[in-house]
């Protein structure tokens, strides 16, 4: 059986049990509690540390060989500006699309004041952690300075994604520029970390059935749908905004300037797209991401392991739309109206904040923290959407990685090996 059904029947059995389990005795009976904490969640976050233990040499070497394998700075800068490009116009797309359903269904107006105050209460101590380290570590100039790492090894250590990219972007350009002996062994020995690490995520992704059921069994069998209810227009108008993204932006996207079939894509795809919703982590579904694109998609190696690596952190379209959907959301239920000026602002900030997010689970909360600071909303009113947003972080972590996977189909067009083409559009 295929890896994708494993993981769709993984994803079903954990979410029913799970809402047996609520139904049946509530998220807060001890046995229930004591399954999820000593049992189910254990084994949901070793299956998720194993893959972030790889994910570090895994982005570096394959982004040192992405970049060494164009032989030509030419042909480097081409598909990083082409990549850029892509990135810049769909992720605005999707703010665009956010706001403007915000604006028009304004799911922030008439929140019962009682339910607003518990969901704020009970989530406060969360809330002011992150408004906090927004405070302390986060800025408009900060994000593009700490991009450029001064050590590389506490880069890694502190798991600094792009800063680790930037290293490995910089080690690939003089890999192509030095062409010696012992930078050619230099290249081996990095094909060979790259060849090692997808082996060893290999081993890793096959117990990702069972990792799935425990992940969603734990989500489920907690809270149920009951969050979900208790602030349905907010997820309402935010997978809304994500459909309209998914489904219209990326198939235009493919038909028009990848030259395939939007249902031969989703259809190919399916793999990658149920590990980003599994594990809510671009990052940790890079991996499959990598192997989807060169043996389903299959795209030209090289222009897949650069974009992809760099999408991965830098190409985050879902993110950028939920950081504006939810400080638009925000902003409604404080009674603060945002003028235009204001909303291009978030617009603009929205995207820079989608390239310079961590690829991690809720790491686009402290972006959210920092746009509402810059506009004049409360931060802490992130507590009202810390209840629902590990679901909506599965969802959008969706749309990140199917965004990576167009963005790889529609840079590789003009560079595609012969021996190597990109499929013709059917369906």
């Amino acid at each position: 059986m295929p890896l994708h059904k494993k993981m769709l029947i993984g994803l079903g059995v954990g979410a029913t049990a799970g809402l047996l389990t609520y139904m049946v005795a509530g998220g807060e009976a001890a046995w229930v509690v004591w399954l999820t904490d000593h049992v189910t969640q254990p084994v949901g976050q070793i299956f998720l540390r194993l893959l972030f233990m790889l994910v570090i040499p895994l982005v570096f070497s394959a982004l040192v060989m992405g970049v060494a394998e164009m032989r030509d700075l030419r042909a480097l800068g081409r598909v990083g500006w082409r990549t850029l490009a892509f990135t810049v116009v769909v992720s605005a797309a999707a703010v665009a699309i956010g706001l403007v359903l915000v604006n028009w269904l304004r799911p922030g107006d008439g929140i019962d004041p009682e339910l607003a105050k518990r969901l704020l209460s009970d989530a406060s101590s969360r809330a002011q952690a992150i408004v906090g380290s927004t405070r302390e570590g986060l800025g408009a100039g900060g994000l593009i300075a700490r991009i450029v790492p001064d050590n590389v090894i506490r880069a890694a250590a502190d798991n600094d994604i792009l800063a680790v990219m930037f290293f490995g972007l910089a080690v690939g350009v003089g890999l192509v520029i030095a062409k010696t002996p012992a930078s050619e062994k230099l290249e081996g020995a990095i094909q060979g970390l790259f060849d090692v690490s997808t082996t060893l995520i290999d081993l890793v992704i096959r117990t990702a059935p069972y990792a799935v059921a425990c992940l969603m069994f734990n989500l489920t069998a907690l809270f149920g749908w009951d969050l979900l209810l208790r602030l349905g227009a907010f997820v309402g108008v935010a997978l809304l905004a994500m459909a309209v993204h998914f489904f219209g932006v990326y198939s235009l996207a493919l038909r028009v300037l990848g030259r395939m079939s939007p249902l031969a894509f989703f259809r190919m795809t399916q793999e990658a797209t149920l590990m980003a919703f599994s594990t809510a982590s671009s990052n940790a579904s890079l991996p499959t991401t990598l192997r989807v694109a060169e043996t389903e998609l299959r795209l030209p190696r090289r222009v897949a392991r650069f974009v992809l690596t760099v999408g991965a952190s830098a190409n985050q379209n879902g993110t950028a739309l939920f950081e504006g959907v939810t400080v638009l959301f925000l902003a409604q239920f404080f009674g603060i109206e945002l003028s235009l000026g204001k909303q291009l602002l978030v617009m603009f900030v929205c995207v820079l904040g989608g390239i310079g997010t961590a690829g991690v689970p809720a790491g686009s909360l402290p972006v959210i923290a920092m746009i509402c600071g810059m506009v004049g909303v409360p931060a802490e009113g992130i507590g009202l959407i810390l209840g629902v947003d590990r679901f909506l972080d599965m969802c959008r972590t969706t749309l990140n990685v199917s965004g990576d996977l167009v963005a790889a189909v529609v840079v590789s067009r003009g560079e595609a090996d012969v021996e190597d083409p990109v499929p013709a559009a059917s369906c």
